[in-house]
């Protein structure tokens, strides 16, 4: 597509994006909707438009001509999307806007609105009433009661084990459960994630508590512009604070024990293998949203977005597996294939764009800005395994205000898993 017609679309659609959050985001539209939970159900007849129009249909939105590859044939999943996280271009969706219940994908959420709160190092002694309301049969990393851990190291066993109890004291520091799931509902809203509705900062499910593939793929998006998020999403394994206990010698201490992603893309499984240059994002599973995982990719320069929720097949790992499939057409069409839509920008960045006047973006919690020098290192403390390796530019997004539209000329490193060792 020439650079001129692909400004002008870009432009139309940022002007859109304002009308729509003003249309979207009143009372009516922020009901706490019922997850679609039914094997048989459909997705709706009309869906959200966010984004693009096509992107408001039921069924697969492609743009299929010669030289694209055709879709994956075995794909189960109730709503998925490939899209570009340089450019923003949706490369193919399916029900991309069907609000299904998320699971700990919804994490992501989490993470963007609360990461840039308080420094690594900051500590917190866990009080009993800092896990109280913590869901039955949650995912947890090991948090106890009366010990201290670091900032540091509760992401770590947000992003790594996808721990409700490490999300519940890092809310507890936030001011509680209900301030972090207003603050985590009104970042949705500005981020223009606007089939999103959270109810628990966890993901745990509870009545009403929604989300699409497409809003999803539009909060990695945001979360991966920080470098911490970038680091914990994409880190195999840690090591974990253990319980204070006493030795042989009657002397306290304190021991630790590892951790390891449950990201099967990224830690490996015995039916499914390392993806070659993935580096995150976050996988889920509940009973209402089976299996649901957003991850990023990296080959050859171009980076990719896939968010796949609920496969109906339920073999192991299958939501990995679709996940797979799906990156491997996205990097094989990209270039070729004519975008069905876009991932939109923040409310706020929108509304600047479409205002008259010069506009420049300011450099979020851990970028990069423009023309400064990319990361080269991060360092992870506690023992993080799978990011002591160099951080190259590995592409990315950033959107920066140019000319009056939303344009990407700012890129942020993903960790260089391309060369990562292989699979335990």
């Amino acid at each position: 597509m020439p650079a001129t017609e692909k400004t002008v679309r870009r432009s139309a659609l940022v002007a859109s994006a304002v009308l729509l959050s003003t249309a979207l985001t009143a009372p009516a539209a922020l009901a706490a909707p019922k997850p679609t939970t039914s094997p048989s159900a459909a997705p709706p007849a009309h869906m959200s438009i966010v984004g693009g129009e096509r992107l408001g249909r039921p069924g697969t939105q492609v743009n299929l001509a010669a030289g694209v590859p055709v879709l994956p044939k075995e794909l189960s999943a109730r709503s998925w999307i490939v899209a570009d996280a340089e450019s923003g271009d949706v490369l193919a969706a399916h029900n991309a806007h069907w609000r299904l219940a998320p699971a700990s994908t919804l994490k992501m959420l989490f993470a963007d609105t609360l990461l840039p709160k308080w420094p690594r190092t900051t500590t917190h002694r866990v009080e009993p009433s800092d896990l109280a309301g913590v869901g039955a049969g949650s995912s947890m990393v090991g948090v106890k009661e009366d010990e201290t851990y670091s900032v540091h190291d509760l992401w770590l066993g947000v992003f790594l084990r996808s721990g409700n109890d490490a999300v519940h004291v890092l809310s507890a520091m936030n001011g509680g459960v209900e301030k972090t799931v207003e603050e985590m509902n009104e970042h949705a809203e500005e981020l223009q994630a606007l089939d999103t509705h959270a109810v628990s900062p966890d993901g745990y499910d509870a009545p009403g508590q929604v989300s699409s593939a497409y809003d999803l793929t539009l909060i990695a998006r945001s979360g991966l512009q920080k470098k911490d998020f970038r680091e914990y999403s994409s880190t195999v394994r840690a090591q974990f604070p253990g319980e204070t206990k006493k030795n042989k010698k009657g002397k306290r201490v304190r021991g630790s024990f590892e951790i390891q992603n449950t990201n099967r893309l990224l830690s490996g499984d015995y039916d499914v293998p390392v993806y070659q240059g993935i580096a995150g994002v976050k996988n889920g599973n509940t009973t209402n949203a089976g299996a649901t995982f957003t991850g990023v990719a990296e080959r050859d320069g171009k980076v990719l977005l896939v968010t796949v929720m609920n496969p109906r097949k339920k073999e192991s790992n299958e939501v990995y597996k679709e996940t797979a499939r799906l990156f491997d057409w996205g990097f094989a069409a990209a270039g070729k294939v004519e975008p069905v839509g876009e991932l939109v920008p923040p409310r706020s960045v929108a509304q600047a764009t479409a205002a008259p006047g010069p506009s420049a973006s300011p450099g979020e919690a851990g970028g990069t800005g423009a023309g400064s020098k990319p990361v080269a290192s991060a360092h992870t403390g506690g023992g993080a395994d799978g990011m002591g390796v160099a951080l190259g530019i590995a592409g990315g997004v950033l959107a920066l205000l140019v000319g009056g539209a939303f344009l990407v000329n700012r890129r942020w490193p993903l960790p260089d898993l391309v060369r990562r060792r292989p699979r335990p």
